[in-house]
C-alpha cells in the first residue's frame, strides 16, 4: 500500500486537496510535513485558483477580546479560531472590508490600516496614509483575480479621500469629489461598503441617498434615494449587481428586520422580503440594534438589546433566514465583523 502512494502522481494529489471544504484544512496540515508544504505548491495553488467556495465565511469580533477574532461557516454552521500575527499586543484593530480572501483591519486610532489572510496568516502593514485623518472613516475593498493584486480606499464625511494599490505599495488620491455631491456625506459608518464591477458604494444621508466610486477609473456617482419609511440601522448589501439595503423597521413595540432592493430606473427602495414572524416576535417591545456583519449574498445580522443579543443569516437569493449556532461566543457580544471568501492562496 505505501508503494502505489509512493508514485501517486503529486498533480493528482492537488486536485483532489484543492476541492476539499476550507474547514478541512485545518486538520489536513497538521498532518504530516510533506503535506502542509503541499498548500503552497504552485500546482495547488492553480488548482484553487478555479473553484470558489459556495458560501462566504463571516469574521467577528467580540467585546471582551477585539484582537482575537472569530470565523462562522455556514456550510458546516461552526466557529473556528484564527490567530492574527504581527500585530502589537496593545494595538486594538478591527475587520472594516474584505476582498479575495483577505480582511482589512484598522487600528482603534484610524492611523494604521493592516491586511491579513486568516487562514494562512500571511499578513502587511500597509505604509502610512500621505493625509492624515483622526475621525472614523468609511473603507471599501476590491481585488483582482487574475494576479490577486487588491485596492483599498478610504473616505472622510469631509471628502478626503485615498487608495491604496497593493501593486505599487502606496496610497494616492485620484481627484477631488465632484462638486454635486453636498459635504459633509453623513457616512454610515456603522454600514460596510458593498463593491460590483469595480464600483464601490456607500450609504449617505442628509439628503438620504448612495454615493459611489470606481476604483480604476477615480469616477464618482450620487443617487439620492430616500429610506423607506420608519426604517433604521439600514446596510447595504448586494447580490449579483443588485443594490440591496437591509434595516429595522418599527411601528410602535413591534419591529422587524426588512430588505429592499434598489430600483436604478425609479431610484427607489422597493421591499422584497422580511423576516419571518417567528423571530419578529423575540423582537417584541424591544429596542433592538442592527448590525450588518457581512453584505454578499449571504448576510449576518447582529441583533441586540438590553436583554437579548442574535445572529441570523438571510440568503438573498433563496429568502432563507436561519439562527446561528452561538455557542463557542456565548456571552460573547459582537462588535463588528465582515464577510469574505476564504482562500488558501491569497497573499497580504
Amino acid at each position: 500500500m505505501e508503494e502505489i502512494w509512493r508514485y501517486f502522481p503529486e498533480d493528482l494529489y492537488e486536485a483532489v486537496v484543492a476541492k476539499l471544504p476550507i474547514a478541512a484544512f485545518f486538520r489536513f496540515r497538521s498532518v504530516c510535513q510533506n503535506w502542509n508544504s503541499l498548500l503552497t505548491s504552485d500546482g495547488f495553488t492553480s488548482q484553487c485558483s478555479q473553484f470558489r467556495p459556495p458560501q462566504p465565511w463571516f469574521y467577528t469580533i467580540t467585546h471582551s477580546n477585539v484582537n482575537s477574532g472569530v470565523m462562522y461557516d455556514p456550510v458546516s454552521t461552526k466557529w473556528h479560531h484564527p490567530i492574527v500575527p504581527k500585530i502589537p499586543i496593545k494595538t486594538i484593530i478591527f475587520p472594516v472590508a474584505s476582498a479575495g480572501g483577505l480582511l482589512c483591519f484598522l487600528d482603534i486610532g484610524h492611523r494604521t490600516f493592516y491586511v491579513c489572510n486568516p487562514l494562512t496568516n500571511s499578513f502587511r502593514e500597509l505604509p502610512a496614509r500621505s493625509v492624515k485623518v483622526r475621525s472614523r472613516v468609511a473603507v471599501g475593498m476590491i481585488s483582482e483575480k487574475l494576479n490577486g493584486a487588491y485596492k483599498i480606499m478610504w473616505l472622510a464625511s469631509n471628502g478626503e479621500y485615498e487608495v491604496y494599490d497593493s501593486e505599487n505599495d502606496r496610497w494616492q488620491r485620484l481627484g477631488a469629489l465632484p462638486e454635486c455631491i453636498k459635504l459633509p456625506l453623513s457616512l454610515n459608518l456603522t454600514s460596510q461598503l458593498v463593491a460590483a464591477d469595480g464600483w464601490l458604494y456607500f450609504l449617505r444621508s442628509n439628503p438620504d441617498g448612495i454615493v459611489s466610486f470606481h476604483m480604476d477609473s477615480g469616477v464618482w456617482k450620487e443617487y439620492l434615494v430616500p429610506f423607506p419609511p420608519e426604517s433604521r440601522d439600514c446596510a447595504l448589501a448586494e447580490c449579483g449587481g443588485r443594490i440591496m439595503m437591509v434595516g429595522v423597521v418599527t411601528k410602535g413595540p413591534a419591529s422587524c428586520v426588512c430588505v429592499w432592493e434598489l430600483q436604478k430606473m425609479t431610484l427607489l427602495w422597493t421591499e422584497v422580503d422580511r423576516m419571518p414572524n417567528v423571530l419578529c416576535l423575540e423582537l417584541y417591545g424591544k429596542h433592538v440594534k442592527l448590525s450588518c456583519l457581512g453584505n454578499g449574498a449571504l448576510v449576518m445580522f447582529s441583533l441586540e438589546s438590553k436583554m437579548m443579543n442574535r445572529l441570523i443569516t438571510y440568503d438573498i437569493l433563496k429568502k432563507e433566514w436561519l439562527k446561528v449556532n452561538d455557542s463557542v461566543r456565548k456571552g460573547l457580544w459582537s462588535v463588528c465583523g465582515t464577510a469574505f471568501y476564504p482562500s488558501l492562496t491569497a497573499m497580504a
